[in-house]
């Protein structure tokens, strides 16, 4: 891969990774073995041919991998960019057992990136069924069943609360590793089915349950945008964000060219992230665009981080600091952030993550000066809409209880992605929104015999 100089990189939100050339392409698809019985397939939650699309590309026929893999995955480029493949489709390969695993998502984003540049082959949209489906959310979720249900003739419907469309791929994920042009551009794909979007509208506020309910089936596919926090001394000051706020203002509300757009955010140099996850790393690296020297700080030993590799490494060449084995105490200031106290961490037994528990060292405690705190310990589903929707069951977290096909408590009701499962992955998201997709159409075939 080749990677944009991190002097450079640091100064604007173009994208890191510049992906691989036609020739790398060819030569990296050259490699596969096809293997009868393909491994890397079970991996994908998604169930992408890969030998088949990698087939494609060793012969030079991009469009055709690209027409390849849409067949089961509507949101390549996207995919090929974010999706962990490094722990599912090619820690899998076959050729990883003695060298190097095929690089499954590189070539993804290749032939999406190919094709995009070549011009994008609309997908084929099955006769009307007369029947209609509500989507609740256009995340990767609503985006993967709205694309599948449009796909077998059912007219689509699908709600935001937000001006834009996207869920996190938009508000989430900086540009810096997804591009909004891809987004745009994979989401346009999937409207030019007859989806229809409709933008700023809140269910259960302005759009009734009622109105909801006399659709033939809904998909609630409205994530986990609920951030939590640790619920320690001085949360409340001026200076203190979530990352899911930090990013939504960056990313969503262009934050990072106020005045001229209309949000601001606390103009910062000293930066403490607390938290060691993929969103821990973007709102890291957010901050230090933005001009900041930025320290992260996470409890547990750096082996531990579960954030991909990739953007650990992305984070040190940019120069963030890691300070590993500490947690926060207490943050400093008056009405706005001075500092942060934290204490070392101990490791102890494994838990039911397979990583060391982590215990403060009594009395071993230190300051860090900052005038901004992010927050990145993980979040999860709203619990407002589901509150609303009689007959749904929750779990403890929060989040909607519904069995493998993504069917609720509620027969007219399903459900899919990080709403049920709690904070996870793009491509785990659109796995489980393929499914309940694939029940909403047996359902309302069902009904139409």
């Amino acid at each position: 891969m080749s990677d944009r100089p991190a002097d450079i990189r640091i100064h604007d939100f173009l994208e890191v990774d510049c992906g691989l050339s036609s020739e790398e392409a060819i030569a990296e698809a050259n490699r596969c073995l096809q293997c009868k019985k393909p491994a890397c397939v079970d991996g994908c939650p998604v169930n992408i041919d890969i030998p088949a699309f990698i087939a494609h590309i060793a012969a030079g026929e991009f469009k055709s991998a690209a027409e390849s893999i849409k067949t089961q995955n509507m949101l390549p480029a996207i995919c090929g960019r974010v999706c962990p493949q490094e722990t599912q489709c090619e820690i899998l390969c076959i050729l990883g057992n003695k060298d190097t695993p095929i690089r499954i998502g590189q070539l993804e984003r290749f032939a999406a990136d190919e094709e995009r540049r070549q011009g994008m082959v609309p997908p084929v949209r099955k006769p009307s069924t007369g029947k209609k489906v509500a989507v609740v959310g256009s995340g990767p979720a609503g985006i993967t069943a709205a694309g599948e249900l449009a796909r077998e003739g059912h007219h689509v419907v699908m709600f935001e609360s937000l001006h834009c469309p996207g869920g996190v791929l938009t508000y989430g994920i900086p540009a810096f590793r997804l591009p909004k042009d891809v987004v745009t551009a994979e989401l346009d794909q999937v409207l030019t089915l007859g989806v229809e979007v409709r933008l700023n509208h809140v269910v259960g506020r302005s759009v009734p349950i009622d109105e909801l309910l006399a659709y033939d089936a809904v998909l609630l596919g409205t994530g986990a945008g609920l951030p939590y926090f640790m619920g320690i001394e001085g949360e409340h000051l001026n200076g203190v964000y979530s990352a899911n706020e930090f990013l939504t203002r960056v990313n969503l509300m262009h934050a990072d060219s106020f005045p001229a757009y209309d949000t601001p955010i606390a103009r910062c140099s000293r930066v403490v992230v607390v938290g060691g996850g993929n969103v821990a790393m973007d709102a890291a690296r957010t901050a230090r665009r933005m001009g900041a020297t930025v320290t992260l700080l996470y409890r547990r030993r750096k082996d531990d981080l579960p954030a991909r590799m990739a953007e650990v490494h992305h984070a040190e060449e940019e120069g963030i600091e890691f300070i590993c084995c500490a947690n926060p105490t207490r943050i400093l200031g008056d009405s706005v952030v001075t500092g942060i106290e934290c204490i070392r961490m101990q490791m102890c037994d494994l838990d039911e993550s397979g990583r060391p528990s982590a215990k403060p060292v009594e009395g071993d405690t230190f300051v860090l000066d900052c005038d901004v705190v992010i927050q990145a310990i993980g979040q999860g589903p709203n619990p407002l809409l589901v509150r609303e929707i009689d007959g749904l069951e929750r779990g403890r977290a929060g989040n909607v209880i519904a069995d493998e096909n993504g069917l609720t408590a509620n027969p007219k009701i399903f459900a899919a992605g990080d709403v049920t499962t709690g904070a996870a992955t793009v491509i785990l998201a659109m796995g489980g929104a393929k499914k309940a997709a694939q029940s909403i159409h047996e359902l309302l075939s069902a009904s139409s015999r």
